[in-house]
């Protein structure tokens, strides 16, 4: 059994809160638009931590991280990248990846909207944390936990801080 911290669109900016959150958890996974090498740097000094670039990403970070990351985790099968819709609007690119790879569980970002919810069609759960940050639209940052129980994730908790 393995507690994840999922998060976002950080911009360069991590939130106070994920130390105690995600305090707890035994990895953190980032769905892209880090903002910068610093905050990287702080998410992996923290727990470890696995993570794909987002289209505001300089090179240093896309040098340092891919644009999927394709895992396991317990026995879940992980597919993770930035820009990659959701249930029914999946990008073309991002639709052929989970018909290949068959993944239980596809985390994206970009959007800054918090959505979970299941894809019945593909048999998963698509995550998309929202944005963590201070820069965007959004109203409300937001950061995921959850539990991962051999192929089972559950116990999904969701925090909110107002910017």
């Amino acid at each position: 059994m393995k507690r994840i911290g999922i998060l976002s669109d950080t911009h360069g900016v991590i939130p106070n809160q994920i130390y105690d959150f995600f305090k707890n958890c035994d990895e953190i996974w980032h769905a892209g638009d880090i903002g910068s090498m610093d905050a990287l740097i702080e998410l992996q000094s923290f727990k470890p931590t696995r993570a794909v670039y987002g289209n505001m990403d300089g090179w240093d970070i896309r040098y340092e991280t891919s644009e999927n990351k394709l895992f396991f985790c317990e026995e879940c099968k992980i597919l993770m990248t930035h820009i990659g819709g959701y249930p029914g609007r999946y990008e073309k690119r991002v639709a052929r990846l989970i018909e290949e790879e068959q993944p239980n569980i596809f985390i994206s970002g970009h959007s800054h909207i918090l959505k979970v919810m299941p894809d019945r069609k593909y048999n998963l759960l698509h995550i998309n944390p929202g944005a963590a940050g201070k820069q965007g639209f959004h109203k409300v940052s937001t950061l995921i936990r959850l539990t991962i129980d051999g192929k089972t994730p559950k116990d999904l908790e969701i925090m909110e801080i107002k910017k």
